[in-house]
């Protein structure tokens, strides 16, 4: 492996972690790269899922302030999120390669449509409530498909988490970027123990999650989302279209 391709993965790794710690998208990022450098496709996402969760822990230290103040409240929502996650890995190992590569330019486009409608599915800013029945069902799919495939679950999540629970943005990333380690931890559980993961490809990977992960909770107390967004979309677009015509 030659250094430039180390240093793209870094690169990569560093502004998925940055950018899934400001609302969610980086997964594009990290899956892209592992594919377009020859990965098949459900080692890719498996991958991907491995390399993402230190920067969910790093953004959730960054947000230790408010996760102490919530912890309690989110069992509900952690243990539909087991479930959930659980659901959705399993069933991805049950794919072969070439069914899950004709899924992935959907799962992109669905993924990529959710996320550019990102500023009118957030939440609006109301008090803390316990979760609502119906935001725990809507947990539960986020969760599914966080297990599955991943790619765009933060913003999801972010709208879930809304009708769950209400609340300021920093709270519900704060509580995203949680539940997102539980999601990540079942779903590390699942694809290890099928032997789905690429160690060499997650090892260079993960120091620049974790570190794009701590910064990115900073960045978005005083970045414009708008320029992130816009980036990860596009990103999106192009990398749905590669599929589909490689496909």
């Amino acid at each position: 492996m030659s250094l430039s391709l180390i240093a793209l993965m870094f690169v990569a790794a560093f502004l998925s972690g940055a950018i899934n710690a400001i609302a969610g998208g980086g997964t594009f990022l990290t899956f892209g790269v592992l594919t377009l450098i020859g990965l098949p496709s459900v080692t890719a996402n498996a991958t991907s899922s491995i390399i993402q969760f230190p920067g969910y822990i790093s953004s959730s230290l960054a947000y230790l302030k408010e996760i102490r103040q919530f912890w309690k409240g989110a069992v509900a929502l952690a243990i539909v999120s087991i479930v959930g996650a659980l659901c959705g890995a399993l069933f991805l190992m049950s794919l072969s390669n070439p069914s899950f590569r004709r899924l992935v330019p959907w799962l992109l486009l669905a993924a990529t449509a959710v996320f550019a409608a990102g500023p009118w599915l957030k939440p609006k800013k109301t008090g803390d409530h316990p979760a609502t029945p119906l935001g725990l069902f809507i947990q539960t799919l986020t969760a599914f498909y966080g297990g599955f495939f991943g790619a765009g679950m933060g913003i999801m999540m972010l709208a879930s988490l809304g009708l769950a629970t209400g609340g300021d943005y920093h709270r519900l990333n704060a509580l995203k970027n949680f539940l997102s380690i539980i999601i990540a931890l079942v779903a590390i559980i699942v694809f290890s123990t099928a032997g789905a993961v690429s160690w060499l490809h997650a090892l260079i990977m993960i120091p620049g999650v974790a570190l794009g992960g701590w910064a990115g909770v900073h960045a978005a107390r005083r970045t414009p989302q708008a320029f992130l967004r816009w980036i990860v979309v596009a990103a999106g677009l192009g990398l749905a279209i590669y599929y589909f015509v490689t496909g």
